[in-house]
């Protein structure tokens, strides 16, 4: 086991981060579906829900927000983010310190490294500060290993997404989150890669009930540790359905349709 696997942010060796990072990555075009969940209050109550191990914000909103829910989930901040207005090369900037998460509460930090960008050297020193600062005090760290960038044609083809999860193994992350790379078989191939790291898969934009919580049971069945989701909760009218369903698969090893009716998502019977 890595020494910070599971830090706070696991629940029976599972992770499931519920993400709220996209009003700086993605911008408002993200709440947009659902104009309340502009409302961080709105999000964190979502992650009160016993199937969340975590919730994945920016330093300003865990100041404004976290307070009032640090009793309830445990806090994974993330380190670097860049807006969707930015028109360069794949980068990410640093905009918090390790020393900072811990004040504000965070159990682990997140770090988004971009393997194949231009950028990929000066990202890779800053995760080396951050990882070790995080290993001081005793936190775990997540990296969003997401290969974009001028080197990378193709950043969903299984021999990319094994090569990310490789990166956070080597470069010292607990947990890494990655893309799913299209088969069980890739994910398979993504998830012993990564040796003794944890390893989530990517919630990614809204799709139907059904054909989300299959690509989420694929991945466990493949080897996957949990996921991290955003847009597939809180963009829903039925969030809290979801992670019940999400409870089920994760936690609970459940089959999908058990997952969909347990959460009373399932079409019922003419």
């Amino acid at each position: 086991m890595l020494p910070g696997a599971d830090s706070g942010i696991a629940r029976d060796g599972k992770v499931l981060v519920l993400a709220y990072d996209h009003g700086l990555e993605h911008g408002p075009v993200d709440f947009d579906p659902v104009p309340e969940t502009a409302d961080p209050s709105t999000v964190f109550e979502y992650a009160t829900h016993d199937a969340v191990s975590a919730i994945a914000v920016q330093k300003g909103i865990a100041e404004a927000y976290y307070p009032s829910y640090e009793d309830d989930v445990s806090l994974l901040l993330k380190v670097n983010g860049t807006s969707n207005l930015w028109m360069g090369e794949y980068d990410s900037a640093v905009n918090c310190s390790v020393e900072y998460a811990e004040e504000l509460g965070a159990e682990a930090v997140g770090f988004t490294l971009y393997g194949g960008s231009n950028h990929e050297v000066e990202m890779a020193e800053e995760f080396r500060e951050i990882q070790e600062e995080a290993r001081a005090r005793d936190m775990g760290v997540v990296m969003w290993s997401y290969p974009r960038g001028q080197g990378v044609k193709n950043d969903t083809k299984p021999g990319v997404i094994s090569y990310a999860s490789r990166l956070g193994l080597e470069l010292g992350a607990d947990v890494a989150k990655i893309k799913y790379p299209g088969s069980p078989e890739a994910m398979a191939d993504a998830c012993e890669m990564a040796g003794e790291m944890k390893v989530i898969m990517s919630g990614g934009s809204k799709t139907d009930d059904r054909a989300f919580l299959e690509q989420v049971n694929s991945s466990m069945e493949a080897g996957a540790d949990g996921l991290a989701v955003g847009r597939n909760v809180f963009q829903r009218e039925n969030p809290i359905e979801i992670l019940d369903a999400l409870e089920a698969i994760i936690y609970e090893e459940t089959t999908v349709d058990e997952a969909l009716e347990r959460a009373t998502l399932a079409p019922a019977d003419d």
